[in-house]
């Protein structure tokens, strides 16, 4: 890490520092937990989630699995994250016994004994922060099976002008502060406030999945403070397509 400035490859470590402050942080956000809840139930999983398989890449503290676990509470749920301190506050919640956390960087995730096939891959607040977005983007696409959708929920606000003023007002005035207040540090919440304006508009990003042989890709955005600025992206893994 050089002066202010957060590289991707630490982001892991910045979680780690910020891990038990992360919960209390993101409650502070209007609907940040519902907003988690409507994109996991694009996933499409059969009622309750029975017999399916789903994988909840980046899952962090567990909010994203919490979801999960409200759209498909009958599904094995599988959560994997690159920071450990994240991890330590999801396994300390309470879960049914069919969630299991484990640790592991996306980008090698058959060296943390995570394989496919998945009917569903939920990814929130992740393809943003890792240093190559497209390989994997391949690699969560290798995990599912044919048919299976992946679900993507990030920020995407380069394509409007009032998204990008929105998000300067809200991070300068409340999330940097919060986040310095909370953990003596700001640069990981100036890492997020600077990664979400740097990040793909949202049909690029939608480009993005399809030239990564993703299907049926569509494209929606929250309601609340955050439209145009939180988007969620279904998209799946051909039926006849290896």
């Amino acid at each position: 890490m050089t002066g202010d400035r957060l590289a991707r490859r630490h982001v892991p470590a910045a979680f780690d520092r910020g891990a038990q402050a992360y919960d209390r942080l993101v409650g502070m956000n209007p609907g940040y937990h519902t907003d988690l809840r409507r994109s996991a139930r694009a996933l499409s999983l059969p009622t309750g989630g029975t017999g399916s398989r789903v994988l909840d890449a980046g899952c962090g503290t567990g909010a994203s699995t919490a979801a999960l676990v409200a759209a498909a509470p009958q599904a094995r749920i599988v959560g994997v994250d690159a920071s450990p301190g994240m991890l330590a506050q999801a396994r300390a919640k309470p879960w049914p016994a069919t969630v299991q956390f484990v640790h592991g960087r996306i980008e090698d995730l058959a060296r943390a004994g995570i394989d496919g096939p998945f009917d569903g891959i939920f990814a929130a607040y992740l393809l943003r922060n890792l240093p190559d977005p497209d390989s994997a983007l391949g690699s969560l696409r290798a995990l599912l099976r044919p048919g299976g959708a992946l679900v993507v929920h990030d920020y995407a606000l380069r394509e409007s002008p009032v998204a990008r003023l929105v998000w300067h007002a809200v991070c300068w005035s409340v999330i940097i502060p919060a986040g310095r207040l909370a953990t003596g540090d700001a640069r990981l919440y100036r890492y997020l406030w600077r990664s979400a304006l740097e990040f793909d508009r949202a049909s690029g990003f939608a480009d993005r999945l399809r030239r990564a042989g993703f299907t049926g890709v569509r494209t929606t955005t929250v309601t609340g403070w955050a439209r145009g600025i939180v988007h969620t992206y279904r998209a799946q893994r051909s039926e006849d397509r290896p």
